[in-house]
């Protein structure tokens, strides 16, 4: 083989080096480095959950979720000035609180899981300023207060479990006996509701009724119970897609004429965001309970933090999918803000970022809501 033919065994060929050994540009000063949580230190679960926001992937878009939430609360302290207060407005529900409204959003197997109690801890404690949620979350939170939700296996046959009347959400099990409890329970209600309708001229709309199961009720372990004691308005626009749907559909027959008016409770709603100083979303799942919060924020030019926790993509289009950004273009999240989207499932998640802010400011605080007593 000839000498010119050769290639140098000393040499990287340049092709090579532009291709991998390509210099870096510098990064901006005061780039965070990538650290997780040293074991060595001990069990600290404060400590780990901090460490998140270092950690990469999701676990630092808790860690930025915890700031966005730290700016609510930071922003719900700042007094009201004299001409801020509320004091115009005859509606107690929707009276303007705090400088920060916070909207808390969630699907109804966020009532029929565990998180239903971290929800109630928010609404309990006043933490939050209204709720948006969907027929099962409602219906969910009040069957729990006359008979449990089991946990059984996501494996679990439906067809055999159809055969002994158990109905399954996930890995739950809900005993098809516990709805026919409520149906006993909610029919006097109901007829109640037509018959004030009726003598009184009341127009019922799905937040006053909830507010009046919340109150029937009376179990303090209910959301609803707590949200009426606090005047926490719950606004549920798809009402009837539920069992408490199903219950209005028997009650049409067996005594008719209950009107239900959404339209006064979309008033309602858009009127706390627009008159909101500051606007904070905390929206847990997806599909109408995102969309009814985010719409409502775009009368006042989009909500100041923001949120979301879904397991939901953007690649087909659907609004539970989309990232915060979609929603700044919309003007439903300002153009100045920060938002925040953790995909994560909300059983294992919601809990935790509750803990590192609302729970975590409640407890270190020497002040306590007329609730404890």
């Amino acid at each position: 083989m000839s000498e010119e033919n050769t290639v140098p065994t000393d040499k990287v060929p340049e092709l090579v080096k532009n291709a991998v050994l390509l210099h870096s540009s510098t990064l901006p000063a005061g780039t965070p480095t990538v650290v997780g949580y040293d074991w060595n230190r001990g069990i600290d679960y404060h400590a780990l959950l901090q460490s998140y926001k270092y950690s990469g992937f999701q676990a630092t878009n808790f860690g930025l979720a915890v700031a966005e939430i730290r700016k609510m609360l930071e922003a719900q302290k700042i007094p009201l000035a004299k001409d801020q207060v509320d004091s115009m407005e005859d509606d107690e529900f929707i009276k303007r609180k705090s400088s920060c409204t916070i909207f808390l959003g969630y699907t109804s197997n966020m009532a029929s899981c565990g998180i239903r109690d971290t929800i109630r801890f928010l609404v309990q404690h006043k933490m939050i300023d209204c709720i948006v949620t969907t027929a099962g979350g409602v219906e969910e939170d009040l069957i729990k207060c006359l008979a449990p939700t089991y946990v059984g296996d996501f494996n679990l046959e439906g067809r055999r479990l159809r055969e002994k009347g158990i109905n399954r959400i996930g890995n739950l099990l809900v005993p098809n006996d516990n709805y026919c409890l409520f149906e006993d329970w909610v029919m006097p209600k109901l007829d109640a509701m037509l018959t004030e309708q009726k003598e009184k001229g009341t127009l019922w709309t799905p937040s006053k009724i909830v507010t009046r199961l919340g109150e029937e009720i009376g179990n303090p372990e209910s959301i609803y119970y707590w949200a009426a004691k606090n005047k926490i308005p719950v606004f549920s626009p798809a009402l009837t897609d539920g069992s408490l749907g199903d219950m209005m559909y028997f009650h049409s027959y067996r005594n008719p004429g209950l009107v239900v008016d959404i339209v006064s409770d979309l008033k309602r709603l858009n009127t706390m965001a627009m008159k909101a100083i500051n606007s904070g979303m905390i929206i847990v799942g997806g599909g109408v309970i995102k969309h009814h919060i985010c719409n409502a924020n775009l009368m006042r030019n989009g909500a100041d933090f923001s949120v979301f926790l879904n397991t939901s993509s953007e690649y087909d289009g659907s609004d539970s999918g989309a990232r915060p950004d979609e929603a700044i273009s919309w003007g439903k999240i300002r153009k100045d803000a920060a938002p925040v989207k953790i995909y994560a499932e909300a059983s294992l998640v919601f809990p935790l970022l509750v803990g590192e802010t609302f729970a975590r400011q409640y407890h270190s605080s020497k002040e306590r809501t007329v609730s404890d007593v």
